[in-house]
């Protein structure tokens, strides 16, 4: 029997000391670090204690000790071709002596870069047991930045990677398939939540519009992302563009930012570009917009989808990742044929032209999506930490090194 499919009693099940290994968290902005900040509070609010293994973001970084959380840091290096964001030097002999005299009941470790593999590898030697998270298709981005030659042996790391460990994690059924079908071992879903108090259609804020020259009536298209070479960007223009042709005073609003910014801004000077947002300044932008273009094809979820329906907004996507698991086609959202980009201009294109279609949607999006709490998601990952501890706890053997072991 897989970990994904044992079942236990959580009401009698002992407080996890969980060490959870990532190689980005806040204030570094993407899905990842959102998401195991989310895993990290969940945790703790259910009574476990967490001890986050991240790189140090700052020379003035200092490490978190609370009751319930601390922190280990590590060395930092950039990604390689990615600007902006960095990956977890190699830290096994670190993290196997800090382990050894600090040893978790289990480790789950988010990012596949170098301290996650030494996270990993630390694990197997000292019989801790071990789950994966698996949130970035990083393999599809080798197209985008000149290396697709590395695809595949990219492709084969990553299996070799979470085939290591005792589980891997996935937000979606979909995507479970695919990895299975791939020659991963013992996958389990574990979905991703959405602050629905946080991104919400009353956070709609009219002087915002209005400092975007839109009335109440000005259609507003939002896009939400990362502005990178792999989230397909100049089809939301592309897109807008067709649709200003008929609403001739639409308008555009790319929030966020990254190495494509400059050149995207310098292409298209009508577009609003509105740099990255947080917080309630964030939900504002959200859900000050009526319609959320996202025609990323490299997402293993992608936060932002169920984010802007959250917020009250028509959302048109790809059908696959979050849009396949929350969108069901003109009830509550629009979902094209994968990499469609024709497909996806003629939905936009349609959506535009009957404000009262924009607006049957935004609703029905809010209602679907107002019980994908993180809560219920903290649940369902709690479950499976606690079936691993409890199915392979007392199988591994539980090593002491010596100096010279390590």
């Amino acid at each position: 029997m897989s970990t994904a499919d044992h079942k236990f009693d959580s009401a009698h099940a002992a407080p996890l000391r969980i060490a959870m290994v990532s190689e980005t968290y806040p204030p570094e902005v993407n899905g990842v670090a959102v998401t195991v900040r989310r895993m990290v509070e969940g945790m703790r609010e259910r009574g476990h204690t967490v001890e986050l293994v991240r790189p140090r973001q700052g020379t003035d970084d200092a490490p978190a000790c609370e009751d319930t959380f601390s922190e280990v840091l590590t060395g930092a290096m950039p990604l390689f071709a990615y600007y902006g964001l960095q990956i977890g030097r190699p830290s096994k002999n670190k993290l196997l002596k800090h382990w050894q005299q600090n040893r978790p009941d289990i480790i789950q470790v988010a990012t596949e870069g170098p301290l996650g593999w030494s996270a990993v590898s630390a694990a197997r030697k000292l019989g801790i047991p071990v789950a994966t998270d698996f949130h970035t298709n990083f393999h599809t981005y080798t197209e985008h930045y000149g290396v697709g030659w590395l695809n595949k042996p990219i492709g084969t790391y990553l299996r070799h990677f979470h085939n290591r460990t005792d589980c891997t994690m996935v937000p979606t059924r979909e995507l479970r398939d695919i990895l299975v079908q791939d020659r991963y071992k013992d996958v389990a879903v574990v979905s991703r939540g959405v602050d629905t108090a946080l991104f919400h259609p009353a956070k709609r804020n009219r002087e915002l519009r209005q400092q975007w020259g839109a009335d109440d009536d000005t259609p507003v298209v939002v896009m939400v992302s990362r502005m990178a070479a792999e989230k397909n960007l100049q089809v939301v223009v592309n897109a807008f563009e067709q649709m200003q042709a008929i609403i001739g005073d639409a308008k555009l609003v790319m929030v966020g930012d990254g190495p494509e910014r400059a050149g995207l801004q310098a292409k298209h000077p009508n577009v609003i570009f509105a740099g990255m947002r947080s917080g309630e300044d964030l939900a504002e932008h959200y859900a000050s917009g009526d319609v959320f273009l996202y025609p990323s094809l490299t997402e293993t979820y992608g936060n932002v989808t169920v984010e802007a329906m959250a917020s009250g907004l028509a959302v048109l996507a790809y059908d696959y990742a979050a849009a396949r698991e929350h969108i069901r086609h003109d009830v509550n959202g629009l979902l094209v044929p994968f990499n469609d980009t024709q497909a996806f201009y003629e939905q936009a294109v349609a959506l535009v032209q009957i404000p009262d279609r924009i607006e049957r949607l935004r609703q029905h999006a809010r209602k679907s999506i107002e019980q994908l709490t993180w809560s219920a998601v903290m649940g369902q990952l709690e479950g499976v930490l606690q079936n691993i501890a409890q199915l392979h706890g007392d199988q591994h053997v539980q090593t002491v090194l010596s100096p010279e072991q390590i």
